[in-house]
């Protein structure tokens, strides 16, 4: 089920649980995760894209191990607001997906999560290839986090 609000979002989900934030990228899918109780969002891993069938199931298989309970996925907004093809090509995903899991999905602007992500990593000295390495994962965590204080001002 794709909410369209992140207010649908959160009446869909059960009170407690984990959600995977993903940075969807052309070679790559960022992935983090939340603790049960939706407060942290962890950089977990970054998935080297195949084609969607085989990529569904790497991200299948992490929600079905984790006992995750929700999918929020960064939405590209061009800086204006507008959607261009890459929010188009992420629309595109998330259908497919749909059809994958009963598990409900959420979109959340991904503007500037890797420019964030850049910054910490190089604030905390990491180095260039490290940064290669981690840059998608920590823009996921920065897309989860951002939904989760949403989440949690929305129950406040």
């Amino acid at each position: 089920m794709i909410c369209t609000a992140i207010e649908d979002f959160a009446a869909a989900l059960p009170r407690t649980g984990g959600l995977a934030g993903l940075d969807l990228g052309t070679k790559t899918i960022g992935v983090a995760v939340s603790d049960g109780l939706r407060s942290v969002a962890s950089p977990l891993l970054v998935i080297r894209r195949e084609k969607f069938t085989l990529d569904a199931q790497a991200l299948l298989k992490i929600t079905t191990e984790r006992a995750l309970v929700g999918i929020v996925l960064g939405l590209p907004f061009n800086m204006d607001g507008s959607e261009g093809p890459r929010a188009q090509s992420t629309r595109a995903f998330a259908r497919n997906l749909e059809r994958l899991t009963p598990l409900p999905i959420a979109f959340w602007d991904e503007r500037l999560s890797t420019v964030a992500a850049e910054r910490a990593l190089l604030e905390g000295d990491t180095s260039r290839k490290r940064r290669a390495e981690v840059i998608d994962q920590v823009a996921a965590g920065y897309i989860l986090q951002g939904a989760l204080d949403r989440l949690r001002y929305l129950a406040g």
